[in-house]
């Protein structure tokens, strides 16, 4: 059984950081990290991707100020927030999956961390 468990959220003033983490438990060798986030009213939508051999892909709401890493020892996969907006306002959500050559799909899910920029 894979769990994930997500840290890192908070409350952050506009143009701030935040670093989000997701530690896996279980057996994830081989396994993608990807991120999404949820706004209220609005859609889930994928952020960005690391594959178990570190392969980044970025979806357009991540480009440029966003950075997705990984740590294999620590079964922990990391998103840098950076210069972070109002409309960043959402719930940052963890997944464990697999990816192809254009996809990303997931397979498990964390709990989710809240992050608030204020304007």
């Amino acid at each position: 059984q894979v769990q994930l468990v997500e840290s890192g959220g908070g409350v952050v003033n506009s143009g701030g950081s935040l670093r989000l983490s997701c530690t896996a438990s279980g057996r994830v060798v081989g396994y993608s990290f990807g991120w999404y986030r949820q706004a209220p009213g609005k859609e889930r939508e994928l952020l960005a991707s690391i594959t178990s051999g570190g392969s980044k892909k970025y979806e357009i709401p991540a480009k440029g100020r966003f950075t997705i890493a990984r740590d294999n020892d620590k079964q922990t996969g990391y998103l840098q927030l950076d210069n972070l907006k109002p409309e960043d306002t959402a719930v940052y959500i963890c997944s464990l999956g697999w990816t192809t050559s254009t996809i990303y799909g997931p397979n498990f899910w964390g709990q989710g961390t809240q992050v608030t920029v204020s304007p």
